[in-house]
């Protein structure tokens, strides 16, 4: 579960004199702008690649407030733009396998009719070595993503939703339920093409399935797909894996359909699925997935041609594979969480259907080159890899890796060398609880000094299938932050998280809110046996997973003294009904909400609303699909019936997450202002 000022947050309710001032007091705490202000200075990194040939690096990093393409030396030296726009965004860098021609997509061209987030995207090929300016080669009316080379060079491949009214995806902001609902405005997701010379766009994919990622054969010939029935926002959860020519009116043949196995995999979900160099195979991530694009699983192996049950490589590995490609006959490079920190190995598959692993390189920081989760660009050779990385203490640069195990990765950029932090210093955490090992990662106060006790935030991620990995933060809600005015900040990956296996995602379905929060509650312990840390000072926070962590949380402990809930559930009964992603639900709880509505019951903080004695504050956007405002409503007018101090603010347009930067900015005075009032940092 998972952009301009708008007029005003809309603040629906406020409960007591406690609230009455909160939004005059985030406009005029100095603290608060001088944050903002800081987090909004980063200049981020939206995609890098490396040429083929492993002698040129292409970026798309902000600049002027948007992101442009620059072309650099391997080593990040000579960097220079291959456009003279202005005003424009330049995204998705794509090398062509001659190492010449690098596609990226431009909205220059401007707004498309229809499309109400951004201007219009085109795709644009520029020639390094000569001086012609880029190519448009499309003119296209709709949304556009996942832009790609076909193996042979001579065509692009892209995910395409013809006259698309929003971005493809179920954490934006859902479109007005009004007309025949679920049947009327259905808009779905294909793979179309376009010749690298230009011309018309043709489809690839069929119209009735909606296509989440490809890849390419080697050959070219063959198109490997992630897809399902629309309406796709809902139907990730039970797409199958499809193999078709790469050709327009191709029949897709089904390789993979989870529902149909028995075992480990069955009712599970599939991601980055990847043809083997002679085209025999399809490796791919298989697991417990609770969001499209938050990847991680075991990696599994299955026939190109279907007809088998796939092959689990990796089974009872304790780090989470989140991105896979082949480097050899018998080889995969991996990107994956591991406990907290983000790992690249090397997986040799033996003859008996195992995988063994060796480690490249480990690092505590974030990585990925801004096409999927934790992937990396790699040379023609797999010797070498691109990507951008971040932690607590270092911003967005790029770094280049020698993947022969003996050298850390190396920051061949300096786009944010000026840039030092206004939190305190990250510490990753580890503690056991009942039989698990877990982690997590604190932040320390800003200024920190030992001799002072300090209140602590705990921030709970959302998914529950994701991590907490160090990253710099952007200008919005999180936990560096609240790190600057003070606090310690605490960020678990309690059970359902990625990082420790399989099992441990896994450990829980049909338990919500229970062992995952006892694991929390246990990492608390563990860091007030060791740091200044107030017991009487702890505040709880979290988004979407992490929401419904919060909400329930507050009805079974009266240990925190305040929380803010994002994008919460409180009943998970009538959000089974409201959501419009109700099949990522049924392989965490076991069954539908009509067949076991006590499953469903048991982890719903609505049923336990007496408990409550925590001032929350609750913020969600009026059009998010995935974690629908009604269920913010709901706990907020029960908090107030039980006369708990409470305030919740409706984000107009705002989806799952959040599209505009003032929201963004919104949400993070209002937090820290929530906090300061009734967690003060230094006992005040």
């Amino acid at each position: 579960m998972r952009t301009k000022w708008i007029a005003a947050a809309v603040a629906l309710a406020c409960v007591g004199s406690a609230q009455a001032d909160t939004a005059a007091k985030t406009a005029d705490d100095p603290r608060i702008a001088a944050i903002l202000d800081s987090l909004g200075k980063v200049r981020t990194v939206e995609s890098v690649a490396f040429s083929p040939d492993g002698k040129h690096l292409a970026w798309a990093v902000k600049t002027n407030g948007k992101p442009v393409v620059e072309v650099a030396d391997a080593d990040g030296r000579n960097a220079h733009r291959i456009t003279a726009s202005k005003g424009c965004s330049e995204i998705s860098v794509a090398w062509a396998p001659d190492s010449r021609h690098l596609a990226f997509l431009s909205d220059c061209a401007g707004k498309a009719p229809g499309v109400e987030e951004g201007k219009q995207n085109d795709i644009n090929v520029v020639d390094i070595a000569g001086k012609a300016a880029p190519q448009r080669l499309t003119h296209l009316t709709g949304y556009i993503d996942g832009l790609e080379w076909r193996p042979d060079g001579k065509a692009l491949a892209f995910l395409y939703v013809p006259n698309a009214t929003r971005r493809a995806s179920a954490t934006a902001a859902a479109k007005v339920q009004t007309g025949e609902v679920g049947v009327e405005g259905i808009e779905i997701q294909q793979v179309a093409m376009v010749e690298a010379t230009g011309g018309a766009v043709t489809t690839l994919t069929p119209a009735g399935l909606h296509v989440y990622e490809f890849s390419f054969a080697p050959d070219s010939r063959r198109l490997a797909y992630v897809a399902a029935e629309p309406p796709g926002d809902n139907n990730w959860w039970v797409a199958k894996l499809y193999v078709q020519p790469a050709a327009p009116t191709a029949k897709p043949v089904t390789v993979v359909d989870t529902s149909t196995l028995t075992g480990p995999l069955k009712d599970l979900q599939m991601a980055v699925p990847r043809f083997s160099p002679d085209g025999s195979r399809i490796a791919f991530i298989g697991g417990l997935m609770s969001d499209q694009g938050s990847t991680g699983g075991d990696i599994w192996t299955v026939s190109s041609n279907g007809g088998a049950a796939p092959v689990d490589v990796t089974p009872g590995i304790t780090t989470t594979p989140a991105w896979i490609t082949w480097t050899g006959a018998d080889e995969l490079l991996v990107s994956e969480a591991a406990a907290g920190a983000s790992r690249v190995s090397r997986y040799a598959l033996s003859a008996n259907g195992d995988a063994s692993a060796s480690t490249v390189f480990e690092v505590p920081m974030t990585i990925g080159d801004g096409r999927l989760s934790m992937s990396v660009s790699l040379t023609a050779d797999a010797n070498k890899a691109v990507f951008t990385a971040s932690s607590y203490d270092k911003p967005f640069e790029v770094h280049v890796a020698n993947l022969d195990g003996k050298a850390a990765p190396v920051s061949v950029t300096s786009f944010n060398a000026g840039l030092k932090p206004s939190w305190g210093k990250a510490e990753s955490i580890t503690w056991k609880n009942e039989g698990h090992d877990v982690q997590g990662w604190l932040l320390y106060p800003a200024n920190y000094n030992p001799k002072k006790h300090y209140g602590m935030i705990v921030s709970i991620h959302g998914g529950p299938a994701a991590a907490v990995t160090p990253r710099w933060p952007g200008a919005g809600y999180g936990g560096a932050p609240l790190s600057a005015l003070g606090y310690f900040v605490f960020m678990p990956n309690p059970r359902g998280s990625y990082g420790q296996g399989e099992a441990f995602v896994q450990a829980n379905r049909k338990d919500f809110g229970y062992g995952d929060l006892r694991d929390v509650l246990a990492g608390v312990d563990s860091i007030e046996k060791t740091h200044p840390v107030d017991d009487k000072r702890l505040g709880l926070t979290g988004w979407s997973y992490g929401g419904f962590m919060t909400m329930f949380a507050v009805t079974q402990t009266h240990r925190f003294s305040a929380a803010v809930a994002g994008a919460g559930i409180s009943n998970w009964q009538s959000y089974y009904g409201q959501n419009l992603i109700d099949q990522w639900m049924k392989p965490y709880f076991g069954a539908s909400v009509y067949d076991d509505p006590g499953v469903y019951a048991k982890s719903s903080a609505i049923n336990f609303i007496k408990e409550v004695r925590t001032p929350t504050l609750i913020v969600v956007g009026e059009r998010d699909a995935e974690t629908p405002a009604p269920q913010s409503f709901e706990f907020w007018h029960a908090l107030r019936a039980q006369n708990v101090p409470t305030s919740l603010v409706v984000y107009p347009g705002e989806g799952h997450g959040f599209a505009r930067d003032a929201s963004r900015r919104d949400v993070l005075a209002r937090a820290l202002a929530w906090f300061d009032r009734y967690l003060p940092a230094n006992g005040k």
